[in-house]
């Protein structure tokens, strides 16, 4: 593991977006993980909280780590933390004060609450037309659902992911992490950078609609594709594909399991080779992936039998000296000691001026051209209120601290 501080191979902020400012007032996790994103990339975040209680996921937990939730330190890094009271007219003039100096607004309330409170898209744009307004919800600012509530498990579900995932009979499985959140948080960041980039053109921000209903239907693709020509209800097959044999998950001897992607007749017959099955090679009935789809059962069969005769590593070892694409299925611990995961940076360490060193995933984007600082740890709550309001909008300690007394900050 590494600290992450700037270093020759991109390790730590690639500052691409440096001078690009942030006002984030998303919380939890689809919104937290853009703007994490964007920090990564070398913008400013200027993460707005609660006073008093913060983003909820502070206190999301066990575990916790000297009173700070890993959940809310998963996604929060490289941002500075302010506390804004919105309900009182001062908070919401000093939110104002700081649209007026981004670039970005960043919000995942539901639907209607910030007309409520003043902090809508066409309020904000008469102060900065410049602006780029990006809106995340459940399902959309309009439409039959738009104010229903939503957690990613409910999209999942209508979405029709979770209708495609688990075993042939079993009920359906929801995805391990919250996987429609992290992905709407991913589009917001590129529908955000484009534009941005339109703005270059234009001189104009614009307002953004993220739907993470509408992300998750995105990613059906073939699914989607196959009941628009065949007109059928795809089926729940555990890690198994649709359209290759032998494409899934098994389980070795040891009782590890391992993924094994056999996706052309080539490497079927590498497969076959690496395994000693010159039995199965070129049987009609497996010869080709066509007639391996139809002879599905009988194959997996065959093959589960084989593979419980050795141990997972040995299996792989075999199968990976013959350029036949498979891998284990990690756990947690496993995942974060794989050498090439290591290599990748992709766990580092920060540290937190409550927690200490702490553990975080390293950022998947690679450059050419990095210029790189030393990453920042998650924010403690209102951390840079007075670094905020003294050096962006020039506020004096006695207003300052008369903030904290009105209870605005």
């Amino acid at each position: 593991m590494r600290d992450a501080e700037g270093t020759e191979d991109g390790l730590g902020v690639a500052m691409n977006l440096n001078g690009l400012r942030v006002l984030d007032l998303s919380r939890v996790l689809t919104g937290p993980f853009c703007s994490m994103v964007l920090a990564d990339l070398g913008a400013e975040v200027i993460k707005v909280e609660i006073p008093g209680m913060g983003d909820d996921t502070r206190h999301w937990g066990p575990p916790f780590v000297e009173g700070e939730s890993a959940y809310f330190l998963s996604v929060n890094r490289n941002k500075k933390s302010i506390t804004l009271n919105l309900k009182k007219e001062r908070g919401k003039h000093i939110l104002f004060e700081l649209a007026k100096k981004c670039d970005v607004l960043l919000e995942n309330f539901s639907p209607g609450v910030t007309e409520r409170l003043g902090i809508d898209y066409r309020t904000i744009h008469e102060t900065n037309s410049r602006l780029v307004y990006c809106s995340i919800s459940g399902f959309g600012q309009d439409g039959h659902y738009r104010d229903r509530p939503a957690y990613d498990l409910i999209i999942q579900g209508m979405s029709g992911l979770m209708g495609i995932t688990g075993e042939k009979g079993r009920p359906p499985v929801r995805i391990g992490v919250a996987i429609t959140d992290i992905g709407a948080g991913m589009y917001a960041c590129i529908a955000i950078l484009s534009c941005l980039l339109a703005r270059e053109k234009t001189g104009e921000g614009q307002r953004i609609d993220i739907s993470l209903l509408d992300g998750a239907i995105s990613w059906m693709t073939y699914v989607a594709a196959s009941y628009f020509v065949m007109h059928e209800v795809a089926s729940r097959m555990g890690s198994a594909h649709p359209n290759i044999v032998p494409y899934q998950c098994f389980e070795a001897r040891d009782g590890r399991y391992f993924t094994l992607a056999v996706g052309n007749d080539n490497i079927w017959r590498d497969f076959c080779k690496a395994l000693g099955l010159e039995d199965l090679v070129d049987d009609p009935k497996f010869a080709t992936n066509p007639r391996r789809v139809e002879n599905r059962n009988e194959l997996v069969s065959k093959l589960a039998e084989l593979f419980l005769l050795k141990n997972r590593d040995e299996l792989l070892q075999l199968l990976s000296k013959a350029r036949v694409p498979c891998g284990p299925v990690y756990s947690v611990d496993e995942l974060f000691v794989d050498p090439q995961v290591l290599y990748r940076n992709m766990l580092v360490k920060v540290h937190h001026p409550k927690a200490g060193d702490i553990s975080q995933i390293g950022s998947p984007m690679r450059f050419s051209e990095v210029v790189s600082k030393t990453w920042t740890a998650p924010p403690l709550l209102g951390q840079h209120n007075e670094e905020i309001l003294r050096d962006l909008l020039r506020y004096t300690p006695q207003e300052i601290n008369q903030l904290k007394t009105d209870g605005i900050i």
